[in-house]
């Protein structure tokens, strides 16, 4: 139990950085939604689903590549490793910027955005300088430096969420003021603001990893470089394919749409209500940053006879991950003033869009067997499946049923490849997750959301009176029927 309590600890700080932080990004929807346009705010959900596949690109799977060969037996310096990726990851980001750079017109018609192309360069740049602060990152998690990583995310967070204040708020209300200021503020240059604000926190948070890159010899292993990519590149087609089973939807809407005259439109209130769905995804998150060290530090100490603990850290993150649906579904009248009015048709995307983010996270802890046996080639044969049906659904629904068939195309995605993956794993990697009783949790969760369904009411006040009991009834079912005490969650100070 030692071990989980750790694994818990550490999410739980990674959990300030990645829930926290998100949360407070998640704050500045509302702004955005207020101040642009439907049809703009699809810009940004556009870009970003761009921006996002091509970090996966970039990392190629070097991150998880990292911890595997960290605490590989043949490689005892670990410091070796972490050089050899920094080294391999700065070549690649400077390629790339260079080859944007000379194509960066026909780049920008590509995607949409013709005419401004300094929002390319932008994102362009704070790409670059996120693959290559992968890494650092990812070191100080194998170091077990939670409160550093947290810290440094936070202040990038930050910096962001006051840049956006600055430029969206801050700035047109000063030159209103005093017009001899308009010099510092274009109010023609719109959603360009939000991509300058993320380039600058990008490159803030570079400058504060100076410490992460001195201290060690740099030196470039090419016999370690061929066996780590050997290693990741199965993982750089599983997040290639991870990504874009998250972002093709948003990608391919402006095609697929019944209207394409509102498409970009219906693709913001899609993009907006995706991020009440975010609060799953922020769990995850934080849950991962600390799962993959654990994982392999823990099958390097015990090997087979430890896989007991990665069943215990699916249970846990079976209960919490629907604690987080329930929360969200049953004060979803609350929760959805984050957004503007003017979006909430498309709030019946949020349920759909969780639970399926919700199947993702059960596949990420599925995957444990073909990291620890190295077989990382049949996370990219679950991911290729994953696209395969996201793809298929999203040209089959969304001509007919709008941005809830973009919703349903990743549910069905994930669950599928959840699926696959656990019957797989079992035969090739036998871990006792006592799937039956999951599956009983999670059918329990899902009877008590359908109630809250049959009981709702046109008052907010008197559904949260409602459905707050509901919530405590699930918390306390649960852990009666898996014998966990409150105080079994909290870490011992020895063992932190």
């Amino acid at each position: 139990m030692a071990g989980t309590k750790s694994l818990f600890k550490d999410t739980a700080i990674y959990g300030v950085s990645s829930i926290v932080g998100r949360f407070l990004n998640w704050c500045l929807v509302p702004l955005y939604t207020i101040m642009f346009p439907a049809a703009e705010y699809g810009v940004v959900t556009y870009v970003y689903s761009i921006v996002a596949l091509a970090l996966i690109i970039l990392t190629y799977g070097m991150e998880t590549g990292f911890f595997r060969f960290a605490n590989h037996d043949r490689y005892k310096d670990p410091t070796e490793v972490y050089s050899t990726s920094l080294l391999s990851l700065a070549s690649t980001s400077a390629a790339f910027l260079v080859a944007l750079l000379v194509f960066i017109r026909p780049i920008s018609d590509a995607i949409e955005c013709r005419g401004h192309e300094d929002y390319v360069i932008m994102m362009g740049i704070a790409v670059a300088v996120d693959a290559f602060t992968s890494i650092p990152f990812a070191y100080l998690r194998f170091r077990h430096r939670p409160m550093r990583f947290a810290t440094l995310r936070l202040i990038s967070i930050a910096l962001n969420i006051g840049l956006n204040l600055w430029f969206i708020l801050i700035c047109p209300w000063l030159v209103r003021q005093a017009p001899s200021l308009s010099w510092i503020y274009d109010p023609s240059y719109g959603i360009g603001y939000i991509f300058l604000a993320n380039l600058i926190s990008s490159g803030v948070v570079l400058l504060l990893m100076i410490p992460e890159l001195r201290g060690f010899r740099w030196r470039f292993n090419s016999t370690l470089w061929r066996e780590m990519l050997r290693y990741s590149y199965p993982l750089l087609v599983l997040g290639i394919a991870g990504i874009m089973n998250q972002t093709i939807d948003k990608i391919l809407y402006p095609s697929l749409a019944p209207d394409k005259a509102t498409a970009m439109q219906e693709l913001g209130i899609y993009g907006a209500n995706y991020k009440i769905a975010i609060v799953m995804v922020m769990f995850i998150q934080a849950f991962r940053f600390a799962y993959e060290p654990y994982i392999f530090a823990r099958d390097k100490e015990s090997g087979r006879s430890g896989t007991s603990a990665y069943s215990e850290a699916m249970k846990y993150f079976v209960i919490f991950a629907l604690c987080i649906f329930l929360g969200v579904m049953f004060y979803i009248d609350i929760i959805k003033y984050f957004i503007s009015p003017k979006y909430f048709s498309g709030l019946k995307v949020v349920p759909v869009v969780m639970l399926g983010e919700f199947f993702f996270g059960v596949f990420f802890n599925l995957s444990v067997w073909y990291k620890l046996t190295d077989k990382t080639l049949w996370g990219m044969w679950f991911s290729l499946l994953g696209l395969a049906v996201t793809l298929v659904l999203n040209v089959l629904l969304v001509p007919r049923f709008g941005y809830m068939g973009c919703a349903w195309a990743a549910f069905c995605c994930y669950g599928v490849m959840m699926v696959t993956s656990y019957f797989i794993g079992q035969r090739r990697y036998p871990i006792s997750y006592h799937a039956g009783r999951l599956a009983v949790i999670f059918a329990f969760a899902m009877a008590l959301y359908g109630v809250s369904l049959l009981v709702a009411t046109r008052l907010p006040w008197v559904n949260m009176l409602i459905r707050t009991p509901l919530l405590v009834v699930f918390i306390a079912v649960v852990m009666k029927m898996e014998h966990i005490s409150p105080r079994s969650l909290i870490p011992s100070r020895r063992h932190a």
